[in-house]
């Protein structure tokens, strides 16, 4: 048993956003759990909510001090919420779960039991619910296609940020001082013993999901651009193919003006050949853009998240 000291303590991280109506049942169901373990804290992370997810927090706090908080200036984002909460929670282990009730609480008991056993990292793999929206399933789908195919780290289709991490590994994760963060990915590349459990998301409890289409994309674009250079690459050998092309019909447009006749007529395929490498040049681009952007992001060392209020002394 590798994580045998009894009086070990556990600390629950939920990143939330606009979820007033989650906060009450989520506090009930995971507190139910939590009380089979000696020491706990439940910290909830407010990025930014513009409704009264903080009241009802600071309410449930004054009935447990096992309750904490930690409320964002604005909203950072779900990532940088992540990171507040290992920057903050100190438990032996560290569980994040999102504030919808989708990850159901009660498979924290499961979580704690493969970590004694000696797992660093206990991480969950979502079931693919057929009553979900076709259309979700597809992006979801495409999603973990494209993070597999474009970057360096492999990801379990359906991984979620609902996981618990060994105290060593947050520290590491502590000392990583990135700015575009994709906690999925580095969860993969930091190694060291995983499991992984399947689990189907429950029904949200309240209200609507904040992970939009262009949020998953944007989530796909930090993943690949944190962890792989591979869109460079691309670039570069569709770079060479291009001009390859573009010499070998320079060759071809020589020896039929030389040896033959027949006159080059129209601008259609001059047109249609100018404006597709002129689009392939654009989206090259823009690669390289978004690399350089993220450089310039990092270069000027802004915090990742700034706090306004928070609970712990």
């Amino acid at each position: 048993m590798k994580k045998s000291n009894p009086n070990f303590k556990v600390s629950v991280v939920v990143p939330i956003l606009n979820e007033e109506g989650n906060i009450e049942a989520l506090i009930q169901r995971t507190v139910d759990i939590l009380k089979k373990y000696p020491n706990y804290e439940l910290l909830f992370v407010d990025d930014g909510s513009t409704d009264k997810t903080l009241e009802v927090i600071k309410k449930e706090r004054k009935r447990s001090n096992k309750i904490h908080y930690i409320s964002f200036s604005r909203n950072f984002g779900h990532q940088n919420a992540l990171r507040a909460g290992l920057d903050y929670a100190t438990g032996n282990c560290v569980i994040s779960m999102d504030g919808d009730l989708q990850h159901p609480p009660e498979l924290i008991l499961k979580m704690i039991e493969k970590w004694q056993a000696g797992c660093d990292i206990v991480y969950t793999v979502r079931k693919e619910d057929p009553k979900t929206p076709l259309l979700k399933r597809k992006t979801a789908n495409m999603f973990y296609g494209i993070m597999n195919r474009f970057s360096d780290v492999k990801i379990n289709k359906g991984a979620a940020d609902f996981r618990l991490i060994d105290r060593s590994v947050v520290e590491i994760i502590k000392s990583m001082k990135e700015n575009d963060l994709f906690m999925r990915g580095m969860i993969s590349w930091l190694g060291f013993k995983q499991y992984g459990i399947e689990y189907m998301p429950e029904k949200r409890h309240w209200g609507k999901t904040k992970y939009t289409f262009r949020k998953m994309a944007k989530l796909a674009t930090a993943g690949i651009t944190s962890f792989s250079v591979k869109p460079l690459h691309i670039s570069t050998m569709l770079g060479y193919t291009m001009a390859t092309l573009a010499f070998l019909y320079g060759i071809y447009a020589i020896i039929v003006k030389l040896f033959t006749d027949k006159a080059i007529s129209g601008w259609t395929s001059v047109l249609a050949g100018v404006l597709f490498i002129g689009g392939v040049q654009m989206i090259m681009i823009g690669i390289l853009g978004t690399y350089i952007g993220k450089l310039f992001i990092e270069s000027k060392k802004r915090p990742n998240y700034i706090i306004k209020e928070k609970s712990y002394e």
